[in-house]
């Protein structure tokens, strides 16, 4: 592994566990053993730290969707994010955590957020569209509701609240093709 990426990788799960801006650098940079100096060297700032980190967890988590069995589209993004919330002992959204921090402070971080945000709106979109055929903008954005709510609410219930959002929104494509249950 390269300096950079043990720092980054340190980094991530360091601000995982206590966030973005309640956490000192020195203690980011205690997981990969990098001085302040080092951090610059590879990425100009702590906020160019946390882009690259919000950067590296959205390629991770676009690459295990895309990588996915589409036999179940929509159902499987609710099983994804259970999947990588047991790995990552994760208890929320990286993206809305560093939205909440960053809001009136970083430009550059909040269009990190906006981007994978963006990306991952076009993605439930696509997957809407192979579950019933057609796209159905109202019905992706319901989806969507459901996992951005389940991912917030996770922190409090754990991953039973992917679990009741994905059986939700399976009651929702069934009902979009007229197999309620």
């Amino acid at each position: 592994m390269t300096r950079h990426q043990d720092i980054l990788e340190g980094a991530e799960r360091a601000f995982e566990a206590e966030g973005f801006r309640g956490i000192g650098i020195d203690k980011v940079l205690a997981q990969s053993g990098a001085s302040t100096r080092t951090l610059y060297k590879h990425f100009g700032s702590r906020d160019g730290l946390v882009i690259e980190v919000l950067r590296h967890r959205h390629l991770a988590f676009m690459k295990l969707l895309n990588e996915a069995d589409v036999s179940d589209p929509v159902g499987e993004l609710f099983e994804i994010q259970r999947q990588w919330m047991i790995e990552h002992k994760s208890s929320g959204c990286m993206f809305l955590l560093a939205r909440g921090e960053y809001a009136t402070i970083s430009a550059d971080i909040n269009a990190v957020v906006n981007d994978h945000k963006n990306q991952f709106e076009t993605e439930i979109e696509r997957r809407v569209e192979i579950a019933i055929g057609r796209p159905d903008a109202n019905l992706a954005m319901q989806i969507w509701l459901l996992f951005e709510g389940a991912t917030a609410l996770a922190s409090l219930r754990g991953t039973l609240a992917l679990e009741t959002a994905k059986d939700a929104a399976t009651n929702l494509i069934r009902g979009r093709l007229g197999n309620t249950p």
